[in-house]
């Protein structure tokens, strides 16, 4: 790990990488030879962003002839800090701009950003497309229907942190709204049964994300960028 060449040729693949992950047409890199050295490349399991544009690395950097190992973290704050600290060689989904910017702020001097493969991330709030509100401010006086209850991933992530220190504020859901964290397979799996008995229910969410064509969800308008403005998603390296 920590060698300013293995830094430069992942930071070779950028074009390859953003060309496969924004569905564009791309061709693989050519294949190298010998061993170069390890990658460790950095993910949580349930953060599908990354755990994709992991495996991507991983088959493009064995082509150009690393020994890639895949490190599955539970936290991001644990992903940062192998990240800072060297264990881990790149994150390869990072939202640095804005929704995990506290972890770059606190550990920058160690990190290096290789550039955005994608420039048009956001966070949301989101529900059933069958729920008939269509904006956070449409919120108030309706807490009854949702239990009470805004429903977020993992504490500490960029998401669950921007809706506690940002969304609720802006809107002062506080006295109606309670947000409650887990897993995204939690979260995800208390979504889809209340979808399937169309119950109302409201979520953190963002963009792009698979589940908004696979369950049917729309946003809610957020003019006050409670969960944030646009940003980019970027490979973030030691």
């Amino acid at each position: 790990m920590n060698h300013p060449t293995r830094i430069a040729a992942i930071a070779s693949l950028g074009a390859v990488a953003c060309a496969s992950l924004v569905g564009c047409a791309g061709q693989d890199a050519e294949g190298g030879e010998g061993d170069l050295g390890t990658v460790t490349v950095g993910f949580l399991p349930s953060w599908t962003d990354a755990v994709n544009n992991a495996y991507l690395l991983e088959d493009q950097l064995e082509k150009l002839g690393y020994t890639v190992e895949l490190e599955a973290l539970n936290s991001p704050a644990v992903l940062y800090t192998a990240l800072a600290e060297g264990e881990v060689d790149i994150y390869p989904s990072a939202w640095s701009d804005l929704s995990q910017a506290a972890y770059v702020e606190k550990y920058g001097d160690d990190l290096e950003d290789l550039g955005a493969y994608y420039e048009n991330a956001h966070g949301t709030l989101a529900v059933p497309e069958y729920v008939d509100i269509d904006s956070v401010e449409d919120l108030h006086g309706q807490a009854d229907r949702f239990d009470g209850k805004i429903y977020t991933i993992e504490p500490g992530s960029g998401t669950a942190t921007m809706a506690e220190e940002s969304l609720f504020p802006a809107y002062d859901l506080g006295d109606e709204y309670e947000l409650t964290p887990s897993s995204l397979a939690a979260m995800l799996a208390t979504l889809e049964s209340a979808i399937a008995d169309e119950e109302d229910i409201v979520v953190t969410l963002w963009r792009p994300f698979w589940a908004y064509d696979a369950l049917g969800l729309k946003d809610l308008d957020d003019p006050k960028e409670g969960m944030g403005a646009t940003e980019g998603l970027h490979f973030m390296a030691h």
